[in-house]
């Protein structure tokens, strides 16, 4: 076994010992030998498990497993995750670390070629988490932490050509762990790639300044030893680096144009591959700029992270996301809360993203400790602070795509923050500096930042009303900066909601840069069950002593990457060209929220249509509009002439204007919609679309009774209940008033009390219905009730009052009325649930689609007529709750596999409709998708309103324009049986 000494790197503040300095991460031509793929494996339990001559080149390795190289073992069967947003998952005793100490020994053999240069040779490796050491054949080359950092170890002294042995030993912590502490699952292992490099190049940084007055990019190019520099486009061939190089005319690289100029450096032989993009970044009066002009992030906050592989990605998965934010108007990405995968930089480089690189740094936990003993005030830290500020800015320095350096995350305040910044700004003035951690000062970026600020205080920001801070100076400081929200709009579950509101004051003051969503995918980890079906576990599923459960499931993609609603409201919030028509005055605004590029590259295009169906479609003749630019556009002839005849029809008529791709570009095919408008146009009195034709019954209007049913036209009701039991053929169940949802993420997590606690207080999941009286007329059935819960005095009196129209439409007018001394609480929902069999399982309905809305969400949503199936109508969030909603319906069809029967549901005028193959019961028990089972009846509810979204999760509360109110309620709904024509 290893001495206590030998072992002393892994309780250490040391960043590590015996590495080479950091440099830029590049490609090359110079010989290299890849080590990722199979490597024998064994997992000790601790440090007194451990294999002491494993490192040998003569050890038998043979009984020993293989893992793959990248990967974390604990996703691998070796171990289990764990998952924390702040707590240290052990005593915060620094750099003391648990006995307990998983340690991962690694061994691999590998071949060097003859002729690769052993006295150049050196190992890297691009990440290992938390700490480890390494030796080649059985000579120790040194140990390193900064899990998401490259490592590089001089191993001239240890190789030989022929057959080599590399041994590693990782420990799942150290003292490198206090420094972090992101909100992520805790994994180890060599989760990146290993290779063995023959160096030429030591190292390259790439200055490419642009002057937006003159149009003049200069290029300049600081290498480690001489070398020539050729870039075609630029007319340089074989030229000195160093320059500088001016170039007029030179386009800039922005997020929008992401123009890069390839070349090449040349070092004794050896070819480094250049992409080189010209840009400046400043702040002016209050306003950052990138090339001379305000930009607005649309930004997302992006974790590393796949199902099956954790944070070990592959290219093509990198590129999905890229690809993802580019089709879906995202135009920045913060690195939360490391730096990713160096091909992630690469194609934000190619595709156009703005980035904020965020260092490897988190200290949270100390926070629940008061901050005692928090890295960032310790001296004893300071080498490895600026350890890793070194390693994320060299390996990173070459990227446009970079505009600002963060310097981690959420660790509080201290001088190793300061020497962090200082070092920066002496080693790159090309780039801001963002931290969020010092919201009292500012002092030490170039940005200030906060987190979940709501909009009263955004908006005071903006304005420069925010409250002053205690320092005059600092205060001073700080309101100079632009604001950024680094992390907002939590989109955990269900949500966010109120994205609209943060985007109107982002657009609307300058000092608002604007911000970075939290966060971009749910990092749920695929599981199996033991019928095979798949889900994706979360906080506590894997037996944790701590855990934060499902907070950990928070982003705009599902684990496997399907866009969530929350997405594609996003997508629409955000569009970078503003469309509004005026139906009144016949004309169509345009606005270019750009920051480059002009609107050229889209077409045009409008479609009318009456009661959901399309009447008319043509192209719109739109001149490009400039960066920045409004214009106003009056309907061309055809638009007005068709509008003009539909007009005078009875129904809803609707006009949507769409901006498309007009070609393919990098990221998206031709057709490709980047931003919509609908408006109703006509007399908005008029009539609206009613329920879809249904043949005629011979239905009566007139009330049978006997002793236990009641019969008013098709429909039968329970004599002593009033409860509807059947239309027509169709069993129903229902409807009664329902006023409980499965509470969502916002409803079950807030900074203060959570709604969901009120909810229960007033016992809102637990109501019971009381039938008081019955009273059937001739014509009318009134049924009154009670909804209370025990051991409560207060609830609310309900009337249903039936009725059959001409048409043989069933009319259920509901009149709700609060009763008894109500708490202070709102309403999940208010509306009413029934049940029918689950054969009606095709949804057709005229309203908003296609996807689910709620109040404060449902901005990519538009008026038309849409079909799905029950099934397609369910939101898979990680944890189930309420989902599926569909607002603003006129009306629904429920009908079977052959669309001959089924249940027609009518608004007057508008309903929310959900419909489940499971109970709202059944959706607030289980814990993941997997435990909800269809129980052979359609639930369905028909709401007259719900509770609003929010992101109360992590954010303000919800607002109380969103909030649904105990009051007084009416509403009425029709239902209708459909059969075919015989």
């Amino acid at each position: 076994m290893p001495s206590d000494a030998e072992l002393s790197y892994i309780e250490s503040r040391s960043p590590g010992h015996d590495r080479l300095a950091p440099r830029a991460f590049f490609r090359s031509d110079a010989p290299a030998v890849d080590l990722d793929g199979p490597w024998r494996f064994r997992l000790a339990a601790g440090l007194g498990d451990l294999t002491s001559d494993f490192a040998d080149t003569a050890f038998d390795d043979g009984a020993w497993d293989e893992l793959a190289v990248p990967s974390f073992w604990q996703l691998n069967g070796y171990g289990a995750p764990a998952y924390t947003n702040i707590d240290y998952p052990f005593p915060i005793d620094p750099p003391r670390v648990p006995d307990a100490n998983p340690t991962g020994e690694y061994r691999r053999e590998f071949t060097v070629p003859e002729g690769f240069r052993l006295d150049r040779a050196v190992l890297r490796f691009e990440g290992v988490d938390s700490c480890f050491a390494v030796w080649v054949n059985g000579i120790r080359l040194g140990d390193g932490t900064g899990s998401r950092l490259p490592t590089e170890f001089d191993v001239s002294r240890a190789l030989q050509h022929g057959r080599n042995v590399v041994a590693v030993r990782v420990h799942q912590w150290s003292g490198g762990s206090y420094l972090e502490d992101q909100d992520m699952w805790w994994m180890s292992g060599i989760f990146r790639s290993v290779r063995l490099l023959a160096r030429g190049l030591e190292d390259y940084f790439v200055h490419a300044d642009y002057d937006h007055v003159t149009g003049t990019g200069t290029l300049r190019i600081e290498t480690s030893q001489p070398a020539t520099l050729s870039v075609p486009d630029l007319g340089l061939v074989d030229a000195d680096p160093a320059g500088p190089h001016s170039f007029p005319g030179i386009q800039p690289w922005s997020d929008e144009i992401p123009r890069l100029y390839e070349g090449e450096l040349a070092v004794d032989g050896e070819r480094v591959p250049l992409r080189i993009g010209f840009r400046r970044v400043t702040v002016e009066d209050g306003t950052l700029l990138v090339n001379g002009k305000p930009i607005l992030i649309r930004g997302v906050n992006r974790h590393e992270w796949h199902p099956r592989t954790g944070r070990t990605l592959t290219y093509q998965t990198m590129l999905e996301d890229v690809l993802l934010m580019k089709r879906h108007n995202i135009n920045a990405v913060r690195t939360s809360h490391y730096p990713p995968h160096t091909d992630f930089l690469d194609l934000c480089d190619e595709y156009g993203l703005w980035v904020i690189d965020e260092c490897d740094l988190e200290t949270h936990g100390f926070e629940k400790v008061g901050w005692r003993g928090n890295p960032s005030a310790e001296p004893a830290w300071r080498e490895a602070f600026l350890d890793r500020a070194a390693r994320t800015i060299e390996r990173d320095k070459n990227h446009p795509s970079i505009i600002i350096w963060s310097l981690g995350n959420e660790s509080g305040v201290g001088e190793n923050l300061a020497a962090m910044a200082e070092w920066i700004r002496g080693r790159d003035g090309s780039r801001l500096i963002h931290y969020e951690g010092d919201r009292e000062n500012g002092a030490y970026g170039d940005l200030y930042s906060m987190m979940y600020a709501g909009f009263d205080h955004v908006r005071a920001v903006g304005e420069g009303t925010e409250p002053q801070t205690t320092d005059p100076a600092a205060d001073a400081h700080r309101r100079a900066l632009p604001f950024v929200q680094c992390e907002y709009a939590h989109a955990m579950g269900n949500g966010p909601g109120g994205l609209r509101e943060y985007q109107d004051l982002f657009e609307t003051h300058s000092r608002l840069v604007g911000g970075f969503v939290w966060e971009w995918i749910d990092h749920g980890i695929e599981q199996t069950d033991a019928n095979g079906t798949t889900y994706y576990a979360y906080g506590g599923d894997f037996g944790e002593e701590l855990h934060d459960g499902n907070f950990v499931a928070d982003g705009l993609i599902f684990p496997d990457r399907t866009p969530s609603p929350g997405l594609i409201d996003y997508k629409k919030v955000i569009e970078p060209v503003r469309v509004v028509i005026d139906a009144a005055t016949r004309t169509i605004h345009v606005e270019n929220l750009h920051h480059t590029r002009d609107t050229g590259y889209l077409s045009w295009d409008w479609i009318l249509e009456a009661d959901g169906t399309e009447v008319a479609r043509a192209a719109l003749a739109a001149e490009p509009l400039a960066a920045g630019e409004t214009r106003v556009l009056a309907w061309p002839t055809e638009l007005a002439d068709s509008a003009a005849i539909i007009e005078k029809q009875r129904g809803e008529h609707w006009l949507t204007i769409r901006g498309l791709l007009s070609a393919d570009e990098s990221w998206a095919e031709a057709g490709h919609e980047i931003a919509w408008a609908q408006a109703r146009i006509g007399d908005t009195a008029a009539a609206d679309a009613t329920a879809p034709d249904a043949p005629a019954s011979g239905r009566q209007t007139r009330i049978e009774q006997d002793t236990d049913r009641i019969t008013l036209g098709a429909a039968v009701f329970d004599a002593h209940t009033g409860v509807l039991r059947s239309v027509g053929g169709i069993d129903v169940d229902g409807p009664r008033l329902d006023l409980w949802r499965a509470p969502i993420d916002n409803d079950v997590r807030a900074f203060a009390k959570p709604v969901e606690q009120s909810w229960h207080e007033a016992g809102l999941h637990r109501l019971h219905h009381k039938t008081l009286k019955v009273e059937a007329t001739e014509t009318a059935l009134t049924v009154h009730a009670h909804l209370a819960a025990a051991a409560l005095d207060f609830g609310m009196d309900v009337v249903y009052r039936w009725t059959v129209d001409a048409d043989d439409v069933l009319w259920l007018a509901v009149q709700v009325e609060p009763y008894g001394a109500w708490p202070e609480v709102s309403l999940p929902r208010i509306g009413v649930g029934m049940t029918l069999p689950a054969e009606y399982e095709n949804v057709e309905w005229f309203g908003l689609g296609p996807g689910e809305a709620y109040r404060d969400t449902g901005n990519a949503v538009r008026v038309g007529k849409y079909q799905s199936t029950v099934a397609d109508m369910q939101t898979p969030y990680v944890r189930p709750q309420e989902n599926g909603n569909r607002r603003d319906v006129r009306w629904a069809r429920l009908t079977d596999g052959f669309g001959e029967r089924g249940l027609s549901v009518i608004a007057a005028p508008v309903i929310n409709l959900t419909v489940k193959p499971w109970s709202t019961k059944a959706l607030d028990a289980a814990e993941h998708p997997n435990e909800l089972r269809p129980d052979g009846r359609l639930h369905l509810n028909l709401d007259l309103e719900h509770q609003g979204i929010g992101t109360a999760a992590c954010g303000d509360p919800l607002p109380e324009n969103e909030t649904l109110k105990v009051g007084p309620a009416e509403f009425r709904v029709g239902f209708l049986e459909l059969r075919a024509e015989a």
